[in-house]
């Protein structure tokens, strides 16, 4: 059906009001410390998912949690989402390391992410 394949769910992203708070409650749920330990972001890496913590997530209009297909070619399943009826929400942008990262938003108003790494 579609040209470029997903390499499935690997990132969710949590927006957060309370970095310290957050990082507390996710270190006990996944019973370790964060890889990724920063005043913009905390990150952990468990078992092959990477969760995120957002702060002030809603103020960069994050209301849930994102999850981030990740992608070979973020510009080619951009353009097949879209084709097919997304609706692209924020466009690809790099991260930093070269990693860039999408939002678009289902037929329904659900966010959907897109992650390549290079």
């Amino acid at each position: 059906m579609t040209s470029s394949s997903t390499q499935g769910i690997k990132t969710v992203l949590h927006p957060v009001t309370d970095l310290d708070k957050a990082k507390a409650v996710y270190a006990a749920l996944l019973g370790m410390q964060p890889q990724h330990d920063a005043p913009y972001y905390v990150g952990f890496d468990a078992e092959g998912q990477h969760i995120g913590l957002v702060p002030n997530g809603a103020q960069q209009g994050m209301t849930s949690p994102v999850a981030y297909w990740h992608v070979a070619d973020i510009e080619a399943k951009l353009a097949e989402v879209t084709a097919a009826g997304a609706a692209v929400k924020e466009a690809p942008h790099d991260v930093g390391g070269g990693r860039l990262v999408a939002t678009v938003t289902d037929p329904d108003g659900n966010v959907l992410g897109l992650l390549q790494d290079r």
